[in-house]
């Protein structure tokens, strides 16, 4: 059984609000003599599920193709942050870490977070429940190697310091942003999210699959 994480991008698809909206066309078409079908799109990388890389917060950082491919692949454990919007700090995280599985210090090398405050129904939320900066660098610290969540940011959505982004990096992390987790229970899985070798760019779409592992 695979869990097919990813946002469907087509017009209409939520983009962050002043950000290039996913469009599509077509420069050659059979229905007009051309010998083949060809489509052309325009969009921001951030439409739909994608990685970011450090350059999308930090001039003369490196770009999206630069991102070890290794962190995008392996053991992730996803986890319910649903409720109150909030800041969500490491108490709150201790006692629903797993304790046994892959992973140091009983951190996740990759952690899901499903807040169901996503883009999955066709809107924009308002706001959303994401780490504090303190709680990222903390797990950053111990292991942690990927944060996704189904909200369209790591960080809130008025933050302008982007600071949850910042502490991830600094620790060696890295983020998927956009996922589709609605109907995705709390446990381990394998992720596989590689994102296009996009050149220079400071974020890129991924596919995003998970295959249950069950307990370990």
């Amino acid at each position: 059984m695979l869990f097919d994480i990813s946002i469907p991008v087509a017009p209409g698809t939520p983009e962050w609000p002043g950000d290039t909206p996913f469009s599509c066309g077509w420069s050659s078409r059979l229905t007009a003599g051309a010998t083949v079908n060809l489509s052309t799109i325009t969009t921001s990388p951030h439409v739909g599920t994608h990685a970011d890389a450090p350059l999308h917060v930090r001039d003369g950082a490196v770009g999206i193709e630069a991102l070890p491919l290794e962190l995008f692949a392996g053991p992730a454990f996803v986890l319910g942050i649903e409720g109150d919007v909030r800041d969500v700090e490491m108490d709150e995280l201790t006692a629903r870490l797993p304790t046994r599985g892959p992973g140091a210090a009983g951190v996740p090398e990759r952690l899901l977070l499903r807040g169901g405050a996503g883009v999955e129904d066709g809107t924009f939320p308002d706001d959303w429940s994401a780490l504090s900066a303190d709680c990222a660098g903390e797990l950053a610290h111990r292991g942690l190697r990927l944060l996704g969540t189904d909200a369209p940011s790591v960080d809130r959505r008025h933050s302008h310091s982007l600071a949850t982004h910042h502490a991830l990096f600094d620790g060696g992390a890295c983020n998927l942003e956009n996922l589709a987790l609605s109907g995705v229970p709390d446990g381990w899985y394998e992720l596989v999210a590689y994102p296009v070798r996009l050149v220079g760019l400071d974020a890129a779409p991924v596919r995003a699959v998970l295959k249950p592992l069950g307990t370990r």
